[in-house]
């Protein structure tokens, strides 16, 4: 096919025409020349690129520069970097270059950007090691996450471009990293939209089947809306406010979780959208205003006392500033309603970008900024050896909902929801948790374990007799709390092991052996111990035994014996062999002489959309593709995973779940069960029915060759007389 150069330059320049447009209102003099001159550095560097879709590759870096502008609001300087963002790793430019046409700032942002490309889009790394990295840069200048976000959003806005087992890796790594980190700064449209294509690659059924349903109940939701907000209106408007009010549908992902989470069909969630109302007021009236706009509802619409939530009194951390009502609307159902400022609407949206329109009025909101960029610093100064605990705890604290909690002082603290009081102390000062014995919750004495409630007032009691303990670690849900504790309890270790140390020289020496490090290696090795400080620490403890170093003595001098050394074959020897030249996995195939098993907890069967993870000890597992670990296995290990299909021609039976619901009529078991025993080659395993006022719920286990099989016995079950929900089921009974 022929490429019509002219067209393709035209259309640059007409993308570049856009972005300027966009971002016309932040431009101050001599912004749009830095501009211009990177958008020529970048046409230049990358002209002989193209996309695996066949454009040009400037597209690319120009609609990054575009998001930055248009969705997150950055100003000259994130622009320049993201127009730029690719071409120190791609092209001849090198970061001298960039420093001296553009300066330090730029080229210390693009080199914060290079670093994570380096990291994060190489399929053969460890994810948790990278995300370290990526923090510690983001830790120097917020500016190379927002850009990083918005060059992850395009790659997932353009990536049916991509294979799929590419699509599978880039989409679990965003639904497990980037979303989070979305949402953590504030980008909640980002966010929405990161975690909406990120399902809709990782579960592409779950995903359409969900869009499919908005679209057909749009018109009825729209008039439900219009039936809500015209009242409102009218009084707003006679009261002198300027507003906007619409209805926002909730997102994909957002529903989809709760389907999953509440065990709740599409057609049985009530908060398919929200009501947002949006009030454009002077800073100094903006609380009192949105409490007027409360009274006026709720004189309307009666409110649920339980569902209000105000962050406007304290704003989340992440700058989330509205106040939240849920109030039963026309026809009986229940509404959210979200009121807010034009400052807050915009902050909400943009998140931490916006905050730097705002900061004469917000300066609060800076060091607040500021305050998440520190607790992340902290998080780094003691990083754990295991990466992906690392990780884990970090997201944990990156997902969490978050709660305030006093001092004694009346300072606020801001916690994920589920801390502990050990948490609220490692909080106030790392020695104030080494040292904690216990607590005063609201004046009464709590164990160190006590769940932290919004609006506790809490006072630490220490001892400088008090050393953190292991069991503490179960106590503390805070990425802080933990790692703290971790490096405390190894600095004990330590000392305990510099104690055995001397120990073990005194029972060589016993048993005429010399103390020597090739020794003590050796030693470890025999009784399988990873290190020699693990050694001295079970000395000290007493748990190395005389008789363990004179049959190590023994071994010595007669090393032809079979020792108690075994050899485990390294992943990475494991990789290479599943993988081998076809890079595919069949399963089924006769010809494979590779070990595999089928995961237990995700039950695939043939025609499930599937991919091979090798481990260590159990050759490969299958996992379907939305099984619930998936995206932690696939972000985290991609290296690990080999592509996997079915053979179609083997009628080999699978075990399968299904749960039935239904109302209890009489016969209803029995109509079920005939059903299944007529099925050609299906056999049941087990089954389980419990019925509860009227209701009726059964588990059946049954044999089946494939998902065709098993949807096939679904849709005729779907069909039987009083059976109102049919669905496969994971886990096995």
């Amino acid at each position: 096919m022929k490429i019509d150069l002219e067209a393709e330059r035209k259309e640059i320049l007409n993308r570049y025409k856009i972005l300027i447009q966009a971002c016309k209102r932040r431009l101050e003099k001599g912004d749009k020349e830095i501009i211009r001159k990177a958008f020529e550095v970048a046409v230049e560097a990358h002209k002989e690129m193209r996309r695996k879709s066949g454009e040009p590759y400037i597209y690319h870096p120009i609609a990054v520069a575009q998001i930055c502008a248009e969705e997150i609001g950055l100003g000259a300087t994130g622009i320049v970097c993201a127009l730029l963002h690719d071409t120190v790793e791609d092209t001849e430019i090198t970061l001298d270059d960039v420093t001296g046409l553009f300066g330090e700032k730029v080229a210390q942002i693009i080199n914060g950007l290079t670093k994570i490309s380096g990291v994060i889009d190489n399929t053969s790394s460890i994810q948790a090691e990278n995300f370290r990295k990526v923090l510690l840069t983001m830790s120097e200048d917020i500016r190379v996450i927002l850009i990083k976000l918005a060059d992850r959003l395009h790659n997932m806005r353009t990536l049916e471009h991509m294979k799929r087992e590419k699509q599978m890796k880039i989409a679990s790594e965003t639904l497990f990293l980037y979303a989070p980190l979305a949402h953590r700064l504030g980008l909640n449209n980002i966010k929405t939209e990161l975690e909406d294509l990120g399902l809709k690659y990782t579960n592409s059924e779950g995903y359409y089947d969900i869009a499919v349903k908005l679209q057909e109940t749009e018109p009825q939701r729209k008039r439900f809306v219009q039936k809500f907000i015209e009242p409102l209106k009218e009084i707003l408007g006679e009261q002198g406010f300027t507003f906007k009010i619409f209805g926002r549908p909730k997102s994909i992902f957002s529903i989809y979780n709760k389907t999953k989470t509440k065990g709740v069909a599409f057609e049985e969630i009530y908060d398919l959208f929200a009501i947002r109302i949006v009030i454009d007021t002077p800073l100094e009236q903006e609380k009192s205003d949105c409490w007027k706009v409360y009274s006026i509802i709720t004189d309307f619409y009666h409110p649920s006392p339980e569902r209000l939530r105000d962050w406007i009194s304290t704003p989340k951390s992440n700058g989330y500033e509205s106040l939240h009502t849920t109030v039963m609307g026309p026809e009986g159902k229940w509404v959210e309603v979200q009121i807010r400022t034009v400052r807050m609407d915009e902050l909400a949206e943009k998140g931490y970008a916006a905050h730097w329109k705002y900061k004469d009025s917000a300066a609060d909101k800076e060091s607040n900024l500021e305050g998440w960029l520190q607790r992340i610093r902290e998080m780094l100064e003691n990083p754990d050896p295991n990466a992906l605990e690392f990780m884990d705890d970090f997201k944990l604290n990156l997902f969490s909902d978050e709660l305030f909690a006093f001092t004694p002082k009346g300072d606020m603290k801001t916690l994920p929801v589920g801390a502990t009081a050990l948490d609220f102390a490692f909080e106030i000062h790392t020695k104030v948790g080494e040292q904690c014995i216990g607590a005063k919750v609201n004046f009464k004495l709590v164990p160190l374990s006590y769940e932290i409630k919004s609006g506790d007032q809490i006072e630490i009691l220490t001892s400088n007799k008090q050393t953190p303990k292991e069991d503490w670690l179960g106590y503390v849900i805070t990425a802080k709390a933990k790692s703290k504790i971790k490096s405390s309890l190894k600095e004990q270790r330590k000392k305990i092991a510099e104690e055995g140390r001397e120990i073990m020289e005194r029972k060589f020496y016993k048993n005429k052996l010399d103390f020597t490090l090739q020794n003590v290696n050796d030693f470890c090795q025999f009784l399988k111990i990873p290190s020699s400080q693990e050694l001295f620490y079970r000395a000290a403890l007493g748990n190395v035994d005389i008789k363990e170093i004179k049959e190590f003595v023994r071994f010595k001098n007669n090393p032809l014996k079979p020792s108690r050394k075994t050899v485990t074959p390294k992943i990475e020897q494991l990789v290479t062999n599943a993988r081998g030249s076809s890079d595919m996995l069949v399963i089924g195939d006769d010809m494979q002489k590779l070990d595999y098993k089928l995961s237990p907890c995700c039950n695939p069967i043939p025609g499930d959309d599937v991919f091979g993870f090798i481990t260590v000890g159990e050759g490969i597992k299958i996992h379907r593709v939305n099984c619930p670990n998936a995206i932690k296995l696939l972000s985290n290990y991609a290296y690990r995973v080999v592509k996997a299909k079915w053979l179609n021609d083997q009628m080999i039976s699978f075990l399968a779940g299904i749960k039935i619901i239904g109302t209890d009529e009489l016969g209803l078991v029995n109509n079920i069960t005939k059903i299944i025993s007529n099925e050609n080659n299906i056999n049941m395993r087990s089954i389980k029915f419990d019925t509860d006022d009227g209701l009726f719920e059964g588990t059946i286990m049954i044999y089946v060759h494939d998902t065709k099989h098993l949807n096939h016995l679904m849709d005729i079950l779907k069909k039987v007389k009083g059976v109102t929900k049919v669905e496969r089921i994971d886990e096995k009974a």
